[in-house]
């Protein structure tokens, strides 16, 4: 398995974990922001198209047109990067998010897949933030993924507290 392989698996496991949380919440309380977790699922969700963008196509390709033409990156920014959760109450209807999410999240993937080996070795695309943790395309990607998987690990805190614990296939039957 090549490393583009590997990441484009790992990143679609991250994704497809992250989604079947985030699916299985009503709309309706995705602002519910409870004092024991101080978060979100518009946040989350918010959150997640930002740092998807930034991890996964930005630095690994530089700014995409049809991606900004879909989502008001700089609009989201103020909310969902600098903003805190009660701050993306009632701001972005859940439908839309989620469809943004989506479409930026099969954009990332198309992005990963079209990478070489070499390209994954070489350094990130310039831009005025620096990347907190990456210095090569392969660092980013992999960072998108574990970064994916804390938020993640976040949702179902968050999803336990608001409505219940999520299944995912792992419990024993009760006897």
């Amino acid at each position: 398995m090549t490393e583009v392989e590997l990441l484009t698996r790992q990143t679609e496991n991250a994704y497809e974990w992250t989604n079947k949380l985030i699916e299985s919440v009503s709309f309706s309380k995705w602002d519910d922001t409870p004092d024991l977790v101080y978060t979100n699922i518009t946040w989350q969700v918010g959150h997640l198209i930002m740092s998807h963008y930034f991890h996964s196509v930005m630095v690994i390709v530089g700014h995409q047109k049809d991606v900004l033409e879909k989502i008001p990156l700089r609009q989201y920014d103020d909310i969902f990067t600098n903003g805190q959760p009660m701050d993306a109450k009632g701001k972005v209807e859940p439908a839309v998010i989620l469809g943004q999410l989506n479409f930026l999240q099969k954009r990332s993937l198309e992005i990963l897949k079209s990478q070489t080996t070499e390209r994954l070795y070489t350094d990130l695309e310039p831009t005025h933030i620096p990347h907190p943790v990456a210095k090569t395309k392969y660092e980013a990607l992999d960072w998108n993924i574990k970064h994916t998987m804390y938020h993640c690990g976040q949702i179902g805190l968050l999803k336990r507290v608001i409505d219940v614990r999520y299944d995912f296939g792992l419990r024993r039957p009760e006897r």
